[in-house]
């Protein structure tokens, strides 16, 4: 019933703002060589706001024709020069032309994460990175979020391969906020074994914000936010497509990915599909580990109407995936057990998860609207429903008692998806977003907003591990911004109020096992920051915010252990919000062949919440149900840290790359929790070096040739949280990878592109401090305890282009 009232609402600004917008105005120019003055053909326009993309012809020339007055951010990149952003005055037909220098460092850029409007990274007070899609394609790993723990801060808690959760700043789960395409995700990333959810191949661009961001989102984003935009319209009057095939040598990993996206007069679309799929990955301590295979099916797109008026987007995804769960059951010999048996050939080659294993299926329709007014300012509104249903099965299928007589037939039932879930959560959630951003003035510029979302949680199997609830999220906010020569000041408030209602539910033999109960949250966020620029290549950011995070229905109601986890976890209801305090600083020096940032941080937060193992008088483990019990608790905490890049593009040698990135974070608690002040799931300090040569034109046949060598070193974790013997150290590792790519001409026109890769060259057994898998079954051969992560692996990635002018 809201979303019918929501629709009606987005409906009635669109229409009066169709009448009253008609005044004719466009934007055109050209765009050349500062040095040469020659035109730059091939060169990207974009008004990120409006969300309109066009390309310069062969005389350099740009125009976007339908367009109102006003004052808008424009970006001009070109291959091989440094970016630009304006912004630009529009009064009518406005001729703006752009000329570019050559650069081998990219050093502006435009950021829509965690601001009201697109702004220029250097004006943004908070860190933010931006990820482009050719870095995405380059990425020597597995996945998306393989290449987002490249950047400084960010790194990532993995269950197997094809589940990954991002931690910033040492903060993860509901910590962190994915954001896809503007709508915020939501499934039940409360839990070590629920990943992103989101189909890796379809993203065009990855922005991370570091730092609390409750201003914009509200409750949860104290740590950052991921935000992954995979719709951006093509320039008019064209029609554009990519197939793309990868494949893994370690897991045997085959990926497929095509997508086609069209612009005519305003009208654009995209629509895109996947499927991947994988069997066993593989170490040299492990070998084959038994069940880590997946496989995917997704597809998505928007389709949409850009006019004068502004734009309205229809955004539609789903995501299908099917994981294994690894459990590293071993028997005396060492080698990995199915049902306390060894797996036969069938079992061991097969791609099909067995048991236990996870379905997971996510739906998301969203309308997004963005609406000029006559002021020059505008009207956004996004409404949007999203269904995450997470289907979890055990070894207690009714099929797992078939003949034995037929071992093929007993196989099959094993590892195929049959009978009831043992866990079945059906989550549904309605974000909505409603704000007016004001017309620049005097360089200011402001944003009002409501935003928030209904949730809505239901148990549709035996084993309920957190109650049946419904939440409503409703926050207000205030932003500004005002620039003074080379200073820029910006701040906000807002105000959060958070219902929650959980249901009393009942075991199969009627004895209680969730009370009802409801809560409230609410919180006043705040943020203040400023840039400065000293000169043309230094400058200077700070920033202080307050942000916070309410508690989810897991630490607040658990009880309960599923598949993937070796927990048996039991929720607080008395547990409050997490207050964040946190303050960044930060420099950066940028020259034509230098780029240096340091950014330190700290941040303090009341009443963090974390999970601990409940010992017996005898200090044994406390178990339920033969699983090792964990309770949720709370405790003031502090993590303090700093992030560093520096790259060197030595001249004459402008083609050579040498970067590094050093990225540290220390967490404790306040007071020691049983005896231990470490936070856990803090990552080691790590160090990460590339050395790249970046090759226009090689023989007229290749362009954009690269090849690069990486060297990740982490240090061993010792500063674990020890309490109640909760997590171990970690030895720290040093891996080497390699990568090679370029896009191939043909009758002097690109044809194609390829990227190669090799991961783990020297195919080091290790462990990241972070895999869950590190606290599974020992192996009692070798006395190593939990399962390694994967070993060598080359990744090759064929892209084949398409474009049709119409």
């Amino acid at each position: 019933m809201q979303s019918r009232y929501y629709l009606s609402f987005i409906l009635l600004l669109s229409t009066l703002t169709l009448f009253a917008n008609d005044d004719r105005a466009g934007l055109s120019g050209v765009v050349t060589d500062a040095v040469s003055q020659a035109p730059l053909a091939g060169a990207t326009i974009s008004i990120p706001d409006l969300r309109l993309t066009t390309t310069t012809g062969a005389d350099g020339r740009y125009e976007f024709s339908a367009l109102t007055s006003g004052r808008l951010t424009v970006q001009v990149s070109y291959v091989g020069y440094r970016s630009k952003v304006e912004v630009v005055s529009i009064q009518g037909q406005t001729t703006y032309n752009f000329s570019l220098s050559r650069s081998v460092v990219e050093n502006e850029n435009v950021t829509v994460t965690g601001v009201s409007s697109a702004t220029r990274l250097k004006l943004t007070p908070v860190q933010v990175s931006i990820i482009s899609r050719k870095d995405l394609q380059q990425s020597v790993g597995n996945t998306l979020l393989d290449a987002v723990a490249k950047e400084a801060g960010v790194s990532v808690v993995t269950t197997g391969p094809a589940i990954a959760k991002p931690f910033i700043r040492g903060l993860g789960y509901n910590r962190v906020v994915t954001v896809n395409d503007g709508i915020r995700q939501e499934g039940q990333q409360w839990g070590d074994e629920h990943g992103l959810e989101v189909d890796e191949y379809s993203a065009q661009k990855v922005e991370i914000l570091r730092g609390p961001a409750s201003l914009m989102y509200g409750s949860d984003a104290i740590g950052g936010v991921i935000n992954i935009l995979t719709n951006t319209p093509v320039a008019n009057n064209t029609i554009q497509g990519n197939l793309q095939s990868t494949v893994n040598s370690n897991n045997g990993m085959f990926g497929q990915y095509a997508n086609v996206a069209g612009n005519t007069n305003g009208f654009n679309f995209n629509a895109y599909g996947s499927i991947k799929t994988a069997g066993d990955y593989s170490n040299r301590y492990d070998g084959k580990v038994l069940n880590s295979r997946f496989g995917e099916k997704n597809f998505g797109g928007y389709v949409g109407l850009n006019r004068r008026w502004g734009f309205s987007h229809l955004i539609f995804s789903h995501f299908d995936q099917h994981i294994g769960m690894i459990e590293g059951d071993r028997n005396n010999a060492g080698q990995f057990t199915y049902d306390g048996e060894l797996p036969s050939n069938h079992l061991i080659k097969s791609r099909t998860p067995l048991d236990p294993n996870q379905r997971i299926k996510h739906l998301k329709i969203a309308l997004d609207n963005n609406f000029s007014l006559e002021n020059g300012g505008r009207i956004t509104a996004l409404i949007g429903f999203q269904r995450n249903e997470r289907k979890e099965f055990g070894h207690d299928h009714e099929e797992e008692h078939a003949d034995e007589e037929h071992p093929e037939e007993h196989d099959d039932h094993h590892h195929e998806e049959t009978g009831q879930p043992s866990a079945y959560f059906d989550l549904k959630t309605i974000n909505y977003s409603l704000a007016y951003h004001a017309p620049e003035w005097n360089k200011w510029k402001a944003s009002w907003g409501v935003n928030g979302m209904g949730q809505q949680n239901r148990n549709k199997a035996a084993e309920a591990i957190i109650p049946d609830y419904g939440l409503f999220d409703f926050g207000v906010y205030g932003m500004a911004s005002k620039t003074w020569n080379q200073t820029t000041v910006s701040g906000g408030l807002r105000y959060d109020i958070r219902d929650l209602h959980s249901r009393a539910m009942s075991n199969e033999n009627g004895a209680e096992r969730f009370q009802a109960f409801s809560k409230t949250f609410s919180n006043i966020s705040a943020s203040l920051g400023a840039t400065h620029a000293v000169g043309e290549h230094v400058s200077l950011k700070a920033n202080i915010a307050r942000g916070f995070r309410a508690p989810n229905l897991s630490e607040l109601a658990a009880n309960g252990a599923h598949e993937g986890t070796n927990r048996y976890e039991i929720g607080e209801r008395d547990l409050k919000s997490e207050i964040s305090t946190a303050v960044d600083a930060g420099i950066e020096i940028t020259t034509n062949h230098i780029d240096i940032s340091i950014a330190p941080y700290f941040n303090h937060i009341s009443n963090y919440i974390f999970y601990n193992r409940l010992l017996t008088g005898s200090s044994a483990d406390s178990l339920i149900d033969g699983v090792p019990a964990f309770k949720f608790n709370q405790q003031s905490a502090r993590l303090m840290g700093i992030e560093a890049r520096f790259d060197v593009h030595p001249h004459p040698l402008d083609w050579l790359h040498f970067e590094n990135t050093f990225s540290f974070v220390r967490g404790k608690f306040v007071q020691p929790v049983d005896g231990s002040y470490n936070l856990p799931l803090i990552a080691p300090a790590s160090v990460l070096t590339e050395l790249r040569g970046e090759f226009a034109d090689v023989l007229k046949l290749f362009s954009n040739l690269y090849i690069k060598m990486e060297m990740n070193a982490v240090a061993a974790q010792n500063n674990f949280f020890a309490g109640y013997e909760t997590e171990t150290a970690t030895k720290g590792y040093v891996l080497f990878n390699a990568g090679l790519g370029a896009e191939v001409k043909i009758a002097n026109k690109k044809r194609f592109s390829f990227n190669v890769g090799l991961q783990n060259i020297g195919d080091v057994g290790y462990q990241s401090h972070l895999s869950r898998l590190k606290y599974t079954a020992g192996n009692p051969v070798t006395g190593r305890v939990g399962v390694f992560n994967m070993g060598r692996n080359f990744t090759a990635r064929l892209i084949i282009p398409l474009e049709w002018k119409l």
